[in-house]
């Protein structure tokens, strides 16, 4: 296993699902953690959530030789408690929130919202520029748009959670609601869901040293 200088933040890998790839290299770079380096498994893993548990369990053996601190940007995403189990037997933390839209708007906060309005389908900044490719095509909406109802038929809303928002993707967003036939909100969340968790998980030096399971 690799280690760094004394005192210094210990070689970390952060695995984490490609959907969040773009905003989590951008905090990476921002605040300069040359000791962390990414794995991501592809997003549409989440179509097949039974698969990702053991692809996320492959990345930490593999990078076991390597680093000496492995983390989870992932929400339960599907896989029933299977994937926080696994990671507890591996010694990896993962970030707090079932999915991404809670560790971006904050665990409460999100679970404030969807309170407020159950009938809420949500979207990030990746969702919002893949929205044609993942939903409507992926749903076969482009196809068959009578089944825009039996899909979202029983929401009330799209809820644009923007971590680094421009005008291109705030339109593709409002495009999206449209499409759904949805009322549009848009809330900033910014990115200091991940900026805490990365700072507070890796970027310190251990005060104790990690046992890793052989």
């Amino acid at each position: 296993m690799a280690t760094g200088p004394v005192g210094a933040p210990p070689p970390t890998l952060v695995i984490a699902c490609g959907a969040l790839a773009r905003e989590l290299l951008d905090v990476i770079a921002l605040n300069g953690w040359t000791h962390m380096k990414v794995a991501c498994l592809p997003a549409k893993l989440h179509n097949e959530p039974q698969r990702i548990t053991e692809a996320v369990r492959a990345k930490i053996r593999g990078g076991r030789r390597r680093f000496e601190r492995i983390l989870c940007l992932y929400g339960d995403c599907g896989t029933g408690g299977l994937l926080d189990a696994m990671l507890a037997e591996e010694g990896v933390e993962r970030i707090e929130g079932t999915h991404c839209y809670a560790f971006y708007a904050g665990v409460e906060a999100f679970d404030a919202m969807h309170a407020a309005e159950p009938g809420t389908f949500y979207l990030t900044d990746y969702l919002a520029r893949h929205f044609d490719r993942l939903v409507f095509k992926g749903l076969g909406l482009d196809r068959h748009p009578e089944l825009r109802d039996a899909y979202f038929g029983n929401y009330r809303r799209v809820v644009y959670l923007a971590q680094t928002p421009d005008a291109a993707t705030q339109r593709k967003a409002e495009d999206a609601a449209a499409r759904l036939g949805l009322a549009f909100e848009m809330r900033t969340t910014g990115l200091d869901g991940l900026q805490r968790f990365l700072a507070r998980a890796g970027a310190e030096p251990p005060t104790t040293a990690t046992p890793w399971p052989s």
